[in-house]
């Protein structure tokens, strides 16, 4: 059933097509009128309808689309703008929404990026801790509730010399859950924080980004470090501080197209820390094939390396299709358990299918594996 799912979603991205502010004239014409638009900066947008599968989501059906343009047209200093966007709907009733913004402004001196999401969502709620998740069934009666989450995330990026920015996160989100299963209510911090829902924090941003295109990079280094603070002054409920540092590299090896990569990400956090703000492992852009939620607590580390590789057209130009292969582990833990967690890693590998339907923005579709679970993902972009 999984695979004539993933068969499905193959064709309907394979029929997906680019809407310009032009009329075609030929096969010939179209390619030069698109080369001129990408060289322009001028605005593209291509729309999607497609199915997925989440572990946490159940199947989806998905609508929206990937805009881009330069925010100053013809500058050869600057990147183009990528808005992914989508909106769908899921067989356990959930709703979600998501927006993706990656922004080059004042010749790459100024870059704005934003996440925004949203699900109103039948989900599950295992505790806090590498025992809860792995150990906890997954029941109506012990785990499940339903969670209203968004989540608001601009961030604004100073280039204060080539490769080293110096920025704001400003972070908004809310995490609501309604009717719970006893063994949720019961919860201590499930119970704790179940009427301070909003977090609002403030950090810096200390980064150095010699990638060369961020969206797709084939090359380059990535250096990432926050520092937020939450707190009730800025409009939450709740006061705690969020460290974290993200370090990713991209080799192109053999030839254009052909790239490894990997990443290394860890995240700490400290204070009154309510449960939808612990860290957690298994989202979309790390261990693909767990469910997200399911294993949380006030730290995580995970490492991943994944292979990605472009094909070629028969006149020796590099198609639009990609497949990757990636390979990864991580874990969550807290100060008190950080020598006993040897043990507590989790294995996650999986292959996945690219369709780069502007240049070098990809909508993807990813099949990972994790212990004793699997999922479907469909996104825009590399997973990192």
């Amino acid at each position: 059933m999984k695979i004539s799912k993933f068969i499905l979603i193959l064709i309907l991205l394979s029929s997906s097509f680019s809407v310009f502010a032009q009329t075609t004239q030929g096969v010939s014409d179209t390619i030069l009128k698109k080369h001129k638009i990408v060289d322009n900066g001028k605005f593209m947008f291509t729309p999607f309808i497609a199915p997925g599968y989440t572990p946490e989501l159940g199947a989806l059906l998905a609508a929206g689309g990937l805009m881009s343009f330069k925010t100053t047209k013809k500058d050869s200093s600057i990147q183009r703008t990528s808005i992914p966007f989508s909106v769908g709907y899921t067989t356990t009733g959930a709703i979600v929404a998501n927006a993706i913004i990656t922004s080059y402004w004042l010749k790459d001196k100024l870059r704005i990026d934003m996440d925004f999401a949203y699900k109103d969502m039948p989900d599950h709620y295992w505790g806090i801790g590498y025992e809860n998740g792995n150990n906890k069934f997954k029941t109506d009666s012990t785990t499940a509730y339903n969670r209203l989450w968004w989540w608001f995330n601009p961030r604004f990026i100073y280039q204060v010399k080539p490769k080293y920015f110096v920025g704001l996160n400003v972070d908004y989100n809310y995490t609501e859950g309604t009717n719970a299963a006893d063994d949720v209510i019961a919860d201590y911090h499930y119970s704790r924080y179940g009427n301070k829902p909003m977090n609002s924090g403030l950090g810096l941003i200390l980064r150095y980004d010699s990638r060369d295109i961020p969206v797709d990079a084939w090359s380059g280094m990535f250096i990432d470090f926050r520092a937020t603070n939450y707190n009730t002054a800025f409009g939450g409920d709740n006061n705690y501080n969020v460290y974290q540092l993200d370090y990713r590299q991209y080799e192109t090896i053999g030839r254009k197209g052909t790239v490894l990569a990997w990443q290394a990400k860890l995240r700490i956090t400290e204070g009154d820390v309510p449960y939808g703000e612990m860290s957690q492992i298994g989202t979309p852009w790390d261990l693909r094939g767990y469910t997200w939620g399911r294993y949380r607590d006030n730290n995580m580390f995970f490492f991943l390396t994944e292979y990605r590789h472009k094909f070629f057209k028969q006149n020796g130009e590099l198609s639009k299709h990609g497949v990757v292969a990636w390979i990864a582990s991580g874990t969550i833990f807290n100060s008190n358990t950080t020598k006993q967690n040897t043990h507590k890693w989790l294995p996650n590998y999986g292959i996945g299918y690219r369709l780069e339907l502007q240049p070098r923005m990809a909508v993807r579709l990813d099949f990972g594996i994790a212990r004793e679970n699997s999922g479907f993902y469909f996104n825009f972009n590399q997973a990192f």
